[in-house]
């Protein structure tokens, strides 16, 4: 379930940002993404991943971005959670 939820967040997330950016689209996308990461590692794991200590800064632009995208600023919420992501993946 976890691995299907992941595959279509980032299909939804891709053709979100292929049709221009459209909000609906990449929320929706960000949603289904972070359930399936909950749901191939689990609730604890997930949580002490995004929150240890030296991964704070990307976790909060990840996480902010996708906070701004759901207020249906897409483009600079994808901006921060790409930034976020290379932050938190490094």
């Amino acid at each position: 379930i976890g691995v299907g939820l992941v595959g279509f967040g980032l299909f939804f997330i891709l053709f979100g940002m292929l049709l221009y950016f459209d909000s609906v689209l990449l929320a929706f996308g960000n949603i289904l993404f972070l359930s399936g990461l909950v749901f191939i590692i689990g609730f604890r794991r997930t949580f002490t991943f995004f929150f240890q200590r030296p991964k704070m800064k990307g976790t909060s632009f990840f996480l902010g971005g996708v906070l701004i995208v759901l207020m249906r600023w897409p483009l600079l919420g994808m901006l921060l959670e790409a930034y976020g992501f290379f932050t938190l993946f490094r």
